[in-house]
């Protein structure tokens, strides 16, 4: 990676903010002797000798564009290539009235399309990604690396003079002000905030309609599950009982299954508030013991280590698979989409995150925080003027663009009824594409903004009840935050040692399962993984929560 020195970056915006400056005083001069409406090197605009804050008038008054770097949602790929094209894109042009350059990365390849535009110094004005250090691909160093590098721009200032709308929803909210800076109170992103509703959209579902027609209950249990998935083998003739997606060396099961154990696929929060490393604990063992079992016996998928997206989409859909972990939507929603003209009885059902005991509350399962790092904007050190792109970035948190990012364009996409607003037949009711589709055309289903607890994608009322069941568990308890920030020192060894572990793990995970490797080797690799430094990595996070506690 080229890293920009960081005198040089300071140096260079201040001559440009000293330009901007003189340019802007020689404007504001002819304005006023003309009698029009210019901005002020203060940021405020000056109309007839009175100023008003910045921010509170859109469109703003600009020939400039902008750069963003950012995934195009999946569901408008089916529409459209580029975002500026869409319904959104376009009345987000024109009510801010800036003109955006936006550059899609291949979905596939998000993390090596990153990693090659920082390497070759050439960067847009904005980047929506994640900046944590935290997950695969993400910013290695976190936030704190990435401003000393000079690759973005800490934001405190600019949020405080240029981003009113933001700068009251942080101030409101201490909880998600926490989540969104760094131990030393930088700011570093224009926030994804998800609402209440939006923290459970993953679980473990099954084919309702074969539980039925078996006369079984919904399992819930890890006993009633083995009952059930022989059950699917035997009676239905399932080829994979229990299937799951696993890309990328990511087994796509999460904590389903592994929480029965009380233990987790990666770090987490034991309940005494220390961080461990699930995979090396004694119980992991069983859970291992129990899917070699099932996989020897059919009911685990026996190619869940080929099994991506569209193999899953493809077991499910002809009856090879009658249970797997997935998305609200991207799963559950989207098969039984795809399944109503040509099987009306086919139907799924979300079931609990298994245990253990009857009546025990599952140990973990999937629970996101209210800021979503994943689809949050950065400005970068290119940016040519931060200022106008923090205050185009600002509008969504406005009562007006948050109407536009999370339900589109009035009359077209959504109408006002009593007050709350409801999508429109052409939304809800079109015959060829689902209701994300249609809507990822007239809003933004992920990205800066705050999302509003009235918008609700679900088309069938299973996913209603899924979000029911899956929220209850002990989650919140136990998930180590996504945007704890280790130090620079901290994430280059974290790095070293996770990339080393991860693969190890993976490579052990899988041959335990498929009887390559005999489970009297569970101890060896507990200290393999051990000499590679997990106890270390256990520790960065213990520190780094620690000092998350303390902002």
């Amino acid at each position: 990676m080229i890293r920009r020195i960081q005198t040089k970056v300071h140096l260079t915006r201040h001559l440009k903010t000293g330009l901007a400056a003189v340019m802007l005083m020689s404007l504001f001069m002819a304005g006023c002797s003309q009698g029009g409406t210019v901005e002020t090197p203060d940021g405020k605009k000056a109309e007839g000798g009175k100023s008003t804050e910045i921010g509170s008038t859109y469109p703003l008054n600009t020939n400039e564009s902008i750069k963003s770097w950012e995934v195009l949602n999946m569901n408008a790929v089916t529409f459209y290539s580029n975002l500026a094209d869409t319904p959104f894109g376009k009345a987000l042009a024109e009510k801010t009235g800036v003109k955006v350059e936006y550059v899609h990365p291949n979905e596939q390849q998000t993390a090596e399309q990153f990693n090659l535009m920082i390497a070759s110094d050439e960067l847009p004005d904005v980047i929506e990604y994640d900046w944590t250090g935290r997950s695969a691909g993400s910013y290695p160093g976190g936030p704190e690396k990435a401003i000393k590098d000079g690759v973005i721009l800490e934001l405190n200032d600019l949020i405080d003079q240029y981003a009113p709308n933001l700068k009251k929803k942080l101030e409101a909210d201490p909880e998600l002000d926490k989540m969104v800076k760094t131990d030393s109170g930088k700011y570093y992103v224009f926030p994804m905030i998800r609402n209440p509703s939006g923290l459970v959209f993953r679980g473990p579902m099954i084919r309702k309609d074969w539980l039925d027609e078996l006369n079984l209950p919904v399992p819930t249990t890890i006993e009633e599950w083995e009952k059930t998935l022989i059950e699917f083998r035997d009676k239905k003739g399932a080829k994979a009982p229990l299937s799951v997606t696993y890309t990328g060396g990511n087994f796509e099961i999460r904590d389903a299954f592994i929480g029965a154990y009380r233990t987790s696929n990666t770090f987490y929060v034991d309940d005494s508030g220390k961080v461990k490393y699930g995979p090396i604990d004694p119980q992991y063992k069983d859970f291992l013991s129990l899917f070699r079992k099932w996989f020897a016996e059919g009911l685990f998928d026996k190619d869940f280590a080929l099994t991506d997206t569209k193999a899953l989409d493809n077991k499910i859909l002809t009856g090879q698979t009658g249970a797997t972990v997935n998305l609200l939507s991207g799963g559950l929603g989207k098969w039984m989409d795809a399944m109503k003209e040509q099987d009306p009885k086919f139907k799924l059902a979300a079931t609990p995150y298994p245990t253990l005991k009857k009546g025990e509350v599952p140990f973990t399962g999937q629970l996101d925080f209210k800021y979503n790092p994943g689809p949050s904007k950065a400005i970068t050190t290119a940016a040519k003027n931060p200022e106008l792109v923090a205050r185009w970035l600002d509008y969504a948190y406005s009562d007006e663009g948050a109407m536009l990012f999370n339900f589109g364009i009035e009359g077209e996409s959504y109408a006002m009824e009593n007050g709350k607003p409801a999508y429109t037949d052409l939304i809800k009711k079109n015959e060829k594409y689902s209701l994300q589709q249609m809507v990822s055309q007239y809003s933004k289903p992920n990205g800066p903004y705050e999302a509003d607890e009235r918008r609700n994608w679900n088309t069938y009322p299973e996913q209603d009840e899924a979000v029911k069941i899956w929220r209850e568990t002990d989650a919140k308890k136990h998930i180590l935050p996504a945007f704890i920030t280790p130090t620079e020192e901290e994430s280059k060894e974290l790095g070293k040692i996770m990339t080393e572990v991860n693969s190890y793990k993976e490579e052990m995970f899988v041959k335990f399962i498929v009887g390559k490797e005999p489970m009297e080797s569970y101890d060896h690799y507990v200290e393999q993984i051990k000499k590679l430094g997990i106890e270390r990595a256990v520790e960065i996070y213990q520190n780094a929560m620690e000092r998350y506690n303390k902002r």
